[in-house]
């Protein structure tokens, strides 16, 4: 009896119109909601928490290679925004929504 379920890959999508968020089954009947197309990050700049439009993904992502290139958005990937580039700092397969701080201002 295999366990788990399928890897969840948050991606950043500019054509879509609203972000995509799904319900997920947990052991023990619990429910977590995880993201799966996102167009926002929301982004800590001293002390103030803004909500900002991705404009693309950036750099190699901790997690793999290849993510950068399809767009996906896990924790530790770098960003940029209208205002810099971010680093998302939670967990958007796990969490529903993409946090980061402002690591270089545009």
């Amino acid at each position: 009896m295999d366990l788990g379920s399928d890897p969840r890959k948050p991606k950043f999508d500019e054509v879509r119109k609203d972000e995509v968020r799904s319900r997920v089954r947990m052991l023990g009947g619990g429910e977590k909601i995880a993201a799966m197309k996102l167009k926002f990050v929301n982004v800590s700049v001293g002390g103030k928490t803004q909500k900002v439009a991705i404009k693309a993904v950036e750099d190699d992502n901790p997690a793999n290679k290849d993510f950068r290139r399809e767009n996906v958005l896990t924790l530790g990937s770098i960003i940029e925004t209208e205002l810099g580039k971010v680093k998302i700092t939670s967990r958007p397969g796990q969490d529903g929504v993409a946090n980061g701080k402002l690591v270089k201002a545009a």
